[in-house]
């Protein structure tokens, strides 16, 4: 089954995008059956669910585009 509406929803909840949100691979089966707000708050409260950090700006590259 597709994850992409409980993706969605955490998306929200968490105020990031959806390319930010991490599901635990070993708790995909839990993940599957939350299909409310309520149950992927619950998600991301246990873990299940959360979000990533974003990515920065490595240091070579930003001296690289300066010159």
């Amino acid at each position: 089954m597709s994850l992409r509406s409980q993706r969605r929803i955490a998306a929200s909840i968490l105020k990031c995008g959806v390319h930010r949100v991490w599901i635990d691979p070993s708790r995909i089966r839990d993940v599957e059956l939350a299909i409310t707000r309520e149950d992927v708050k619950r998600l991301i409260d246990d873990g299940a669910i959360r979000k990533l950090q974003k990515a920065g700006i490595a240091r070579q590259k930003e001296g690289r585009r300066r010159k």
